[in-house]
């Protein structure tokens, strides 16, 4: 099953104080790209870009190496009808656009899963499952093959 992996999720991979959040990032970026069932939208490597410049202050050559590392994942780029999607989404579900964005990006991708801690885990937009592989009862086995 393909899954998109939204910002929070690269951003906690490549943030060091965040322990074992960074650990579990770093476990489901793993995992999606040796299944090659992961998948990155332009508005994710955006939004990590900024706040990895900006928060996180890392230079700019090691956000170049992060972003070059991202690339390995198919990579959704938004057109017309996908922001057409995301402003239908977002009334749909009273989302904030750029949540509705990610949804949008998943759909195209024909993504069964969201890796976020942002929209509503258990929830299903347009089919398509939100989990927080940070929360408790997370179970990776279930939900990352190896």
């Amino acid at each position: 099953m393909r899954c998109l992996i939204d910002s929070n999720i690269v951003v906690y991979a490549n943030d060091m104080s965040e322990g074992s959040k960074q650990s579990r990032a770093l476990e489901i970026i793993s995992t999606c790209m040796r299944e090659g069932n992961g998948v990155i939208s332009v508005q994710v490597l955006q939004e990590c870009a900024n706040i990895a410049l900006k928060k996180l202050r890392q230079n700019p050559p090691v956000v170049m190496r992060q972003l070059k590392l991202l690339e390995a994942f198919p990579l959704v780029t938004p057109s017309p009808k996908t922001v057409r999607r995301a402003v239908e989404t977002r009334e749909s579900y009273r989302i904030s656009f750029w949540d509705a964005a990610i949804v949008a990006a998943a759909e195209e991708a024909d993504c069964g899963i969201i890796f976020s801690e942002d929209l509503n885990v258990g929830q299903y937009y347009s089919g398509i499952m939100v989990l927080n592989p940070f929360s408790s009862d997370f179970d990776p086995s279930v939900y990352l093959a190896e």
